[in-house]
C-alpha cells in the first residue's frame, strides 16, 4: 500500500514538469516557412522548394512530410542531413485547379521543434479568361441556304369514278 502512494504521489509531481529538450538535439533553420506563388496561369509550373539548414549538433532526421491535401504534394530528403548542411523539401501544387489557395505542409523530424508547418499560397487564373471563346469547328452551323423561289405546284386534276350497282 505504501509502495502505491509512493507512486502516485512521483506520478502527481512529474505531471507539471515539462520534459527537457536536449541541447545537442537537430534544429531547422528555414530560410522561409511562407511561399507565395503570386498570380500564376492555369497549368504553370507549380513546384517550389522550402529550404532549410541543420543549425543543430546532431543529424536531423525528416521522419513525415505530408500536404494538406492530394493537391499538395511535398518531397522530403530520405537521407539525414548533417549539422551545417542545407536540406531542400520540394513541393508541388496542381496548378490546374483555379482560383486562390493556401496549403500547408506539415513536417515532422527529430528536430527541437518536432513539428514545422510550412504554407504555400497563390492565385491561379483561368487559362481562357480574356481569351476569344474556342470555337468548335464541327459543332458550327452550315451557312444558311439561299431560299428557292417558290413556285406553285402544277395542278392536278383528280377524277371520281362512277359507282357500279
Amino acid at each position: 500500500m505504501l509502495c502505491m502512494a509512493g507512486s502516485a504521489l512521483l506520478a502527481t509531481a512529474q505531471e507539471g514538469v515539462a520534459t527537457p529538450v536536449d541541447p545537442n538535439a537537430p534544429e531547422i533553420k528555414w530560410e522561409s516557412t511562407d511561399i507565395d506563388y503570386g498570380t500564376i496561369q492555369q497549368d504553370a509550373n507549380g513546384a517550389r522548394e522550402f529550404k532549410f539548414t541543420n543549425v543543430g549538433k546532431s543529424p536531423l532526421i525528416l521522419s513525415n512530410c505530408r500536404g494538406s491535401c492530394g493537391c499538395t504534394v511535398p518531397d522530403c530528403p530520405k537521407e539525414p542531413i548533417m549539422p551545417g548542411q542545407k536540406g531542400v523539401i520540394k513541393v508541388s501544387y496542381d496548378t490546374h485547379r483555379i482560383g486562390a489557395f493556401t496549403k500547408t505542409v506539415t513536417v515532422e523530424s527529430n528536430a527541437k521543434n518536432n513539428t514545422e508547418t510550412l504554407k504555400i499560397h497563390g492565385t491561379v487564373l483561368d487559362s481562357n479568361a480574356g481569351a476569344a471563346p474556342a470555337v468548335n469547328e464541327a459543332a458550327k452551323p452550315a451557312p444558311a441556304a439561299t431560299p428557292a423561289k417558290a413556285t406553285p405546284a402544277p395542278a392536278t386534276k383528280t377524277t371520281k369514278k362512277a359507282d357500279s350497282k
